[in-house]
């Protein structure tokens, strides 16, 4: 008990103590793939469904409409959990807490791909939510107290494939599953994976003995839970979820439905600051955000949220409502982005452990700017490679912004704040996907109804290219033995559906144009960054001793 304590005091101090790791004796490395097993599994599922949403409407006698509810109220339920996961985490232990999470989002799971209508299915999201909201939180928290800060980028690298793949591959895989087998797979997959991910973490994960003794002395001080600030976030977050997420459908502010979730959202939201402020045992600790690396690294990761989540539910709508492509083939375009993903986040793990942060997250910005600002020259000729080479190029930096963003995050940090902080991470980055839909979708239906209108005002007899235009359709439709009438009505409405699908790509471009423009004015914040322990060269005697207390780094 004094060696743990007196390694929970250099814990506090903001050291890192391997008494805190949950690898025990075994490899952390192989800890750390068993552990990002379910996270990756649950970020997959906000993905999975998007695509399958019409064979759902169709198999449970529902609207499309009414089908969205299937993603919204998993996002809600999750957005009300990730809060709450770091108390939990601590109260209840992480390996417990985590197991628990996993159960709930398998069985979950389960009664999805059973469901046997639209309202059961909505029902199990919510439950599913309420367990998938806990993985990505407490899985981060696990990974930072395992590896010491030196070797953070590379363990940040393989938790970083869980955060970023799954939401490009989860539309090739929906639109697969859907159409060579049924709607219900995309939910039964998680089962074994589930009971794969549960009987390995019982096997091979530890609960520390430090944090063990932490809880201990926690309850035997008395637990409070938050309850005020609970029901405060959870009102605000589930509100803003709504807001964003029906927001497009329900045309934003002209609906008295998104016109109280905004009131709502806002006014909890004020008033859940001011509690956890005043909150002796707070829900979320405000007092991180007095670390400077932790404030602008959560603000840039929502700002990643942001770009990652937006395009990767916008470049798929381009492609099959501009372009005619099917929905397999526009999740082969993100595929094919994530495949670079793939082979950079290795080389971001490594240059995080030698690179200062802000060298790496800077670099990559200006990619990422690059990339974006290519695409706003998209036009109806762009073929499929074109479009998945700038996806490509896209999501090649994506790696170099996660990765050291996550190891800078925590620089001073004290260990006994590693759950709140990572539940804080986790919520910034969720909030940020989802207001990077909900921006890119309104966006894209204001600037397609401005330029529509632009062009239709010019479609009058007086405009010569009108005329003419007119006249090349009409003759090209006689000659294919239209009647002359109906030709030149039928020329018409040729003629508008090309207004109306040039008028949707530049409504697509202005979107690109706002989302280059955002990750320019993000850039300066990388300066707020502090400087991250880097790993040196140590002598060899030292490197083995190294390798047989932690693993290979």
């Amino acid at each position: 008990m004094p060696a743990l304590a007196a390694q929970g005091s250099r814990s506090a101090e903001g050291g890192w103590t391997p008494a805190r790791s949950v690898a025990g004796n075994r490899n952390p490395w192989m800890v750390t793939s068993v552990i990002a097993i379910s996270a990756f599994m649950e970020v997959l599922d906000t993905a999975i469904a998007n695509v399958s949403l019409d064979h759902i409407a169709g198999a449970t006698s529902s609207s499309y409409d009414q089908a969205t509810w299937i993603l919204t109220s998993y996002l809600i339920a999750n957005a009300i959990v990730i809060p709450m996961s770091g108390w939990l985490s601590d109260v209840f232990g992480r390996k417990r807490y985590y197991m628990t999470s996993v159960a709930i989002f398998t069985f979950a799971s389960l009664c999805c791909g059973l469901a046997p209508s639209l309202s059961f299915l909505i029902i199990a999201r919510i439950v599913q939510g309420i367990g998938g909201g806990g993985l990505q939180p407490v899985t981060q928290a696990m990974l930072i107290d395992t590896f010491p800060p030196q070797s953070r980028g590379k363990a940040m690298s393989v938790y970083g494939l869980t955060v970023i793949l799954a939401p490009m591959i989860g539309p090739l895989l929906g639109g697969w599953i859907t159409d060579q087998f049924s709607w219900h797979w995309i939910f039964l997959i998680n089962v074994p994976v589930g009971v794969l991910s549960l009987t390995l973490v019982k096997m091979m994960v530890d609960e520390p003995p430090l944090i063990v003794q932490e809880r201990r002395q926690r309850w035997a001080r008395g637990v409070h839970f938050d309850v005020v600030g609970a029901a405060l976030i959870a009102l605000s977050l589930g509100s803003l979820e709504v807001m964003l997420d029906r927001g497009v459908q329900e045309d934003w502010f002209s609906s008295p439905i998104i016109r109280g979730a905004a009131l709502i959202a806002g006014a909890c939201l004020i008033a859940f600051v001011a509690w956890e402020l005043i909150e002796r045992d707070p829900l979320l600790d405000m007092s991180l955000f007095k670390y400077r690396s932790f404030a602008s690294a959560t603000f840039i990761i929502m700002t990643i949220g942001v770009i990652l989540f937006g395009t990767t539910q916008f470049i798929p709508q381009m492609m099959q409502q501009v372009l005619g492509y099917t929905a397999e083939q526009a999740g082969l375009a993100l595929t094919l982005g994530g495949i670079v993903t793939l082979f950079t986040m290795p080389l971001a793990g490594i240059l995080s452990s030698h690179v200062q942060p802000r060298i790496l997250v800077g670099g990559a910005f200006i990619v990422e700017a690059i990339a974006t600002w290519h695409m706003t020259h998209f036009a109806t000729t762009v073929t499929f490679g074109q479009i998945a080479l700038a996806r490509m190029w896209q999501g090649a930096p994506i790696p170099f912004l996660f990765v050291p963003l996550i190891s800078a995050a925590y620089v001073g940090l004290p260990g006994s704040k590693t759950n709140r902080a990572s539940a804080m991470i986790s919520v910034g980055r969720n909030l940020g996907g989802s207001i990077g839909i909900s921006l890119v979708q309104a966006l894209l239906v204001r600037r397609e109804q401005f330029h529509q209108a632009r062009l239709v005002g010019r479609l009058q007899p007086l405009n010569p290219v009108y005329s003419h235009g007119i006249g090349l359709i009409t003759r090209a439709l006689t000659a294919r033995g239209a009647p002359p009438a109906a030709a030149s009505r039928m020329a018409v409405g040729t003629l508008y559906q090309i207004v109306q699908r040039q008028a949707a790509m530049m409504a697509f471009n202005d979107v690109f144009w706002v989302l280059t423009i955002f990750v320019v004015l993000t850039l300066p914040t990388i300066f707020l960054l502090k400087r991250a322990p880097l790993q040196h060269h140590v002598p060899a005697r030292g490197k083995a001793a190294a390798l047989t207390r932690h693993g290979p780094a």
